[in-house]
């Protein structure tokens, strides 16, 4: 494959908060050129938007990509369901997946991968309030060592 370089363009730091996240997937986003542009100046959120799979094909609603200024005719709708491209085989190991209770799909982040826009995926299971809060109260207490830490060695 050789280096290629990746740029971060969104992430969805939320999905982290809200799910379990058992594993993540890289797929392709069928695009039009000037959403491509679009993301190449960074315009693109991914936090309201989900996942699904219709008839054996995976789709993300609610991926908003801004529309390009000097685009005009040729923009599309900024909210647009974009078609996901993933193998064959992912798909039906996810599908079999979300098949048992609790899994969904959420959007991770979406990135350059040398000149491809991909969308990094994860299948996870959600999580309960109680999950929530021990997670902030975890990342409290490391905060506090950390704080306790860079006074200590100042």
């Amino acid at each position: 494959m050789g280096t290629q370089s990746i740029k971060l363009i969104a992430n969805n730091k939320k999905a982290y908060h809200d799910y379990f996240i058992e594993n993540t997937y890289e797929a392709g986003v069928s695009l039009h050129g000037t959403e491509v542009k679009s993301l190449r100046m960074g315009k693109c959120s991914i936090k309201e938007s989900f996942i699904r799979i219709e008839q054996g094909e995976v789709f993300v609603y609610g991926m908003h990509i801004s529309p390009y200024e000097k685009g005009n005719i040729f923009n599309k709708d900024p909210l647009r369901v974009k078609k996901l491209l993933m193998h064959r085989y992912e798909i039906n190991k996810i599908e079999g997946k979300i098949a048992e209770k609790g899994y969904t799909l959420v959007p991770l982040k979406v990135y350059f991968k040398g000149s491809l826009v991909k969308l990094e995926i994860g299948l996870a299971k959600g999580k309960k309030l109680y999950d929530k809060r021990q997670d902030i109260a975890r990342k409290d207490m490391r905060r506090e060592a950390e704080r306790d830490f860079k006074v200590r060695n100042l």
